[in-house]
């Protein structure tokens, strides 16, 4: 009967141990070192790839707010301040008096007060009063060349100010708009500049043009006198001794 026993008992501990152990078979974890590797450079990859869209993003973001600059406006204008300086000139020039710039009026006037030579019919008396007037053109003239010069030395005042302006703004430019507009500021001061000394030059030329053409008046004017002193043509009539200062 032992003998029978034993067998069977031995038979029912192995099937016991079999039992306990498919379990932890079961539950022993594989490690697979190529699954492994290839899993770490797909999430490598995954990875880069999400830093190349942030990069990409913020490049863009970069790009907007480089054009947003680009294109912000100055807030700084002196077109309006050099358009003021231009007006004073401008308006020393529209009220000169004597001969006029509006060039048909002034060709007429100048024909009859400077001549290229006296008709006999014209008296002592009317030569008197266009001596007069020459003198007053010559004076005229003369005035508006200092107003000229007065009011350009106090433009020159102003316009180191807008310089001094433009230049601290255009220093401080975000962009490229604003950077082509501080220049072409300073292109319309240079402009400005360049206008005014134009008219300063103008007024200038013209005082010394109505003295050259006052004298030149005087030398036709003396020898009417001299011709009629003679006996040829309307008899000689002397003048004031003032036309004489003035001539």
């Amino acid at each position: 009967m032992k003998t029978r026993i034993l067998p069977a008992a031995l038979a029912a501990v192995l099937s016991g141990a079999l039992m306990f152990a498919q379990p932890a078979a079961a539950a022993r974890i594989v490690f697979d070192p190529s699954n492994f590797v290839q899993n770490t450079l797909t999430a490598i990859q995954t990875l880069q790839q999400l830093h190349n869209q942030i990069t990409q993003l913020q490049n863009e973001a970069k790009m907007l707010e480089n054009q947003a600059r680009n294109l912000a406006s100055l807030p700084f204008n002196v077109v309006s301040r050099l358009r003021a300086n231009l007006a004073l000139t401008q308006r020393l020039i529209d009220q000169a008096k004597g001969l006029a710039y509006d060039l048909a009026k002034m060709d007429r006037d100048f024909a009859r007060l400077y001549p290229e030579q006296y008709a006999a019919t014209i008296s002592g008396d009317q030569m008197f009063r266009d001596g007069q007037e020459r003198w007053k053109n010559a004076l005229n003239g003369l005035q508006t060349a200092m107003q000229m010069q007065a009011q350009a030395t106090k433009n020159l005042t102003d316009d180191e100010g807008v310089l001094a302006d433009l230049v601290d703004k255009s220093q401080s430019a975000v962009g490229a708009l604003q950077a082509m507009q501080s220049t072409n500021q300073l292109l319309a001061l240079q402009a400005k500049q360049s206008i005014q000394t134009q008219r300063l030059q103008l007024t200038q030329d013209r005082a010394a043009s109505l003295e050259l053409a006052r004298q030149a008046a005087a030398s036709e004017r003396g020898r009417e006198v001299r011709r009629r002193f003679q006996g040829s043509g309307t008899p000689y009539t002397p003048y004031p001794v003032n036309f004489y200062n003035n001539q």
